[in-house]
């Protein structure tokens, strides 16, 4: 894996219990290295509405050829309908980080 495969991926949830859960599981599952959680103060617009709501941010670092994957089984425990799943590649990182996250996810 090069740093060209390495990326984050964005999530937010409507608890901090359930972004525990969404991240837990994905690192025991090895589809994510590291998952940072901190709470966030969303403004949208939602089925025509704009809603304001506290929310809490899931910074998955991955293997973004793990994003497939990784999307479903978000998917698989989120409680929204149509959660945030967003993949942002990385630019460049150090390469001892680098190969932390590739040792610490599955291998693609």
């Amino acid at each position: 894996m090069t740093v060209k495969d390495c990326g984050v991926v964005l999530v937010t949830t409507n608890s901090e219990e359930e972004a525990k859960n969404i991240a837990r599981m994905l690192v025991s599952e090895k589809l994510a290295a590291c998952v940072n959680i901190f709470p966030i103060h969303s403004i949208y617009r939602w089925q025509g509405e704009i809603c304001e709501d506290g929310e809490w941010q899931l910074i998955i670092k991955t293997n973004l050829k793990l994003f497939p994957q990784l999307a479903e089984r978000i998917k698989s425990l989120h409680s929204y309908q149509t959660p945030e799943i967003i993949a942002l590649p990385l630019v460049d990182g150090s390469q001892s980080y680098i190969e932390w996250l590739q040792d610490s996810v599955i291998h693609s």
